[in-house]
């Protein structure tokens, strides 16, 4: 990436602790945060300048996917 403007660097500054505070990653092991800074680097240097979508992008990198069966099923033990 090229050399970073203020803009850039406070967008992704605040897009990481926001998604370091999500992620409760005070809690967890540094290659935690090492994984987030990457995906929002990566982001960024595509162009991606908005703190909010930057940080989705990091938060996504950690999205564990449910089959629709486990989920439906759970709702209903819920319901019972």
């Amino acid at each position: 990436m090229a050399c970073l403007n203020l803009k850039q660097t406070a967008a992704m500054g605040k897009a990481f602790d926001a998604a370091c505070e999500e992620l409760h990653c005070t809690s967890q092991p540094e290659v935690v945060r090492e994984l987030i800074a990457t995906l929002i680097i990566a982001a960024a240097s595509q162009g991606e300048l908005d703190p909010f979508r930057l940080r989705m992008v990091a938060q996504a990198g950690f999205a564990i996917c449910r089959p629709r069966g486990l989920a439906a099923s759970a709702g209903a033990s819920a319901a019972s």
